[in-house]
């Protein structure tokens, strides 16, 4: 197909044409809406309206690449593997990570993270720190999207216990068992939104 370099005159000043794209945006809402209205009340269900997923109630499967929670990987005796070398909070561009380093107790381990925070409400889910990590001590592989919590800032920041514990649900359950969790929760959660979790 030949792309047509010149515009007309009415293409040039883009009135027409934004007045297309309203129309445009406009006829597909009204569409939808009606659509919407007719499956509330139980009819026309076999036409699909808007492609939209009714979250809590209904999932859309995620990719296995998706970025989902953070949580840090332990060893087969179950201590934390994070060596506390700081490039997942150095390769981090929120600077949402905090480590505060310790000596380890055993002579053979030099270090270990004392404290291990991450602030969720900065984190950009970009997944820096996983591909920074050398010991593969973090990853973002729980298939699960961020909580909601209520609207004290503080329940965002994620200690380590927490983060060891993403590790130890995973292994227990599985991804498909964790996440039915997960979305139950968000289901007790829509219906009671005032309550203290």
């Amino acid at each position: 197909m030949k792309r047509r370099e010149e515009m007309g005159f009415f293409e040039r000043l883009y009135v027409v044409e934004a007045f297309k794209g309203v129309v445009l945006t406009f006829s597909r809402l009204m569409r939808n809406l009606f659509l919407h209205v007719l499956h509330t009340a139980g009819l026309a269900k076999d036409v699909k309206a808007a492609a939209s997923i009714q979250y809590p109630n209904e999932r859309r499967p995620y990719p296995a690449r998706y970025r989902g929670r953070h949580r840090l990987t332990l060893n087969s005796d179950g201590s934390i593997k994070c060596t506390s070398c700081f490039l997942c909070a150095t390769a981090c561009p929120a600077r949402c990570i905090y480590i505060e380093a310790s000596e380890h107790e055993d002579a053979a381990i030099e270090k270990f993270p004392h404290r291990y925070e991450i602030d969720t409400l900065l984190c950009i889910y970009c997944g820096y720190c996983v591909e920074a990590c050398p010991v593969d001590a973090i990853r973002m592989d729980t298939g699960l999207h961020p909580e909601i919590y209520p609207p004290d800032p503080r329940l965002f920041i994620e200690d380590k216990e927490t983060l060891m514990e993403r590790s130890r649900l995973l292994e227990t359950y599985g991804p498909e068992r964790l996440f039915q969790m997960h979305m139950k929760r968000m289901q007790e959660i829509e219906k009671h939104p005032f309550e203290a979790a």
